[in-house]
């Protein structure tokens, strides 16, 4: 993911969920990135540019022992 895609979803996040949020550049991976709070890990939101049309599309698993 480019960075300037990265710096959008990070403002839309704080802006929208918590001013804590940070989206990170994955390792080997230029589709997607890391959203975090603080050190605990949150998911993943990945890039989907299919016919021309561009959105991003953020997936978080919630484990039982945390609910």
């Amino acid at each position: 993911m480019k960075p300037d895609e990265i710096r959008k979803l990070e403002a839309y996040f704080k802006r929208t969920f918590n001013d804590r949020m940070q989206v990170k550049a994955r390792p080997r991976k230029d589709d997607s990135a890391e959203v975090y709070i603080g050190d605990e890990f949150l998911g993943v939101v990945f890039r989907d540019d299919e016919d021309g049309d561009l959105s991003f599309n953020f997936s978080m698993a919630i484990l039982d022992v945390d609910l």
